[in-house]
């Protein structure tokens, strides 16, 4: 559903760096599993450096599982979200990978002036960035989550979840104990 529109987007900032697809054509073939929520992507290196499509069920070299909360991270701290990543598999392309979308920026500005122009992309760009510091020591993205986490109580906070997880093994427990209890009841009364 989602995978031509994001591998869409990776190659277009791929194509604009040619470092990048460099490094890429060097693993050229290989196989990786991005897996995130509940999807599953399967990504295939081709010859030019570029990231394609490939089947579910082909063979991969390196897994990549990242956190739930990627994409939240992806725009508040980038950083944190390549160390929360889980990966498995090929240390060679893992470490490909990984140098490559650590290093890899997107031309934000570039791509607005090929639409609106130099100027007018210039100055867009220049309100985006006066934006993104808005709210003080945070910036636009961390004041969203913010408000959806405390406002609107959209996002579970991570203590939030390990509470109730610790609450659903708790009762799990108790309920094994009360169906071994009535068990021995039942035999007792048989």
């Amino acid at each position: 559903m989602l995978t031509r529109p994001a591998l869409a987007f990776v190659n277009h900032v791929l194509a604009a760096e040619d470092w990048a697809r460099d490094r890429l054509a060097g693993v050229a073939g290989q196989t990786a599993s991005v897996e995130f929520g509940s999807s599953k992507w399967v990504v295939r290196i081709s010859e030019a450096g570029l990231l394609e499509a490939a089947d579910a069920r082909s063979p991969v070299a390196v897994s990549i599982r990242l956190p739930d909360d990627a994409p939240l991270r992806a725009l508040t701290d980038r950083r944190s979200l390549l160390s929360a990543m889980t990966i498995s598999g090929s240390a060679d392309l893992a470490e490909t990978l990984g140098f490559v979308f650590r290093n890899l920026r997107w031309d934000v500005e570039h791509d607005l002036s090929r639409v609106l122009g130099d100027v007018v992309a210039r100055r867009a760009f220049q309100v985006v960035k006066i934006l993104g510091r808005w709210p003080g020591p945070g910036n636009l993205a961390l004041a969203a989550a913010e408000y959806f986490g405390e406002e609107e109580s959209v996002l579970a906070r991570r203590l939030e979840i390990g509470s109730f997880c610790s609450q659903v093994d708790a009762l799990r427990e108790d309920l094994s104990r009360f169906e071994k209890k009535l068990e021995r009841v039942e035999l007792r009364s048989a």
